[in-house]
């Protein structure tokens, strides 16, 4: 498995003081040092961490694949037919959520889903949908033409180390194995740590990881360089 570094919440840490410290930039050049297989941003509606500049900034500079995370809005889609990066991860938002709470509602919106990933595909930009373990979800995203899922991994975080845990870890399996099936290439994330993300390994093909939280938060104690290369190793 490979592993993304989602850099949003050295944004977070920067925008509490409204400076320029920590240097989201120098946090991509990190990642890039180290060989991670992609740089993940989540380009909020709201702004409330990274910021458009960062996204160019890091576009220009970084030859690391970028991931931008985002909504299906008109905005974003245009500001990645500008920005063009390696890839896109169609994500849900609310404005009032602390953290992305589920996978996006793929099923409920083909129709726009089909409109929004057609210019994203005829640009070059590789496209994932960020989904719940659920086969309606994955039959959608067959049907919008996105030749990835990200599947959502909150619950099976949250459950670890409960009774729930195997029924949240099963789904995931299933999921993954069913929308390979179909031809779907498979990535996972939301809440892994280093506590249990050894479990990804039990899921047959998984291209990569995308873990953000955690790493971060591992950095303000060890540093940021220490904490991707123990992540790192934990799933490779």
């Amino acid at each position: 498995m490979l592993l993304g570094v989602n850099i949003d919440h050295v944004a977070t840490l920067r925008n509490a003081r409204g400076g320029v410290e920590p240097s989201v930039f120098d946090a991509a050049k990190i990642c890039e040092t180290l060989n991670v297989s992609g740089i993940t941003t989540h380009l909020r509606e709201d702004r409330r961490h990274i910021k458009d500049e960062d996204v160019f900034l890091i576009k220009e500079k970084i030859s690391t694949r970028l991931n931008l995370e985002m909504a299906m809005t008109e905005e974003m889609k245009r500001i990645a037919l500008e920005l063009k990066p390696a890839a896109c991860c169609i994500v849900p938002e609310k404005r009032q959520e602390v953290t992305t709470e589920g996978g996006l509602d793929v099923a409920g919106q083909v129709k726009k889903a089909v409109e929004f990933v057609k210019p994203l595909n005829d640009a070059g930009i590789v496209v994932s949908m960020f989904i719940d373990p659920d086969k309606d979800q994955i039959d959608a995203t067959l049907e919008a033409k996105a030749p990835f899922i990200e599947l959502h991994t909150g619950a099976y975080s949250n459950e670890f180390g409960t009774d729930l845990e195997e029924e949240e870890f099963q789904k995931l399996k299933m999921a993954a194995i069913y929308a390979q099936k179909y031809g779907l290439k498979v990535n996972a994330g939301h809440g892994l740590d280093y506590k249990n993300v050894h479990r990804m390994h039990e899921i047959p093909n998984i291209i990569e990881l995308n873990i953000g939280h955690s790493i971060i938060s591992r950095a303000v104690f060890v540093g940021l360089e220490k904490a991707i290369i123990e992540m790192k190793e934990l799933i490779k």
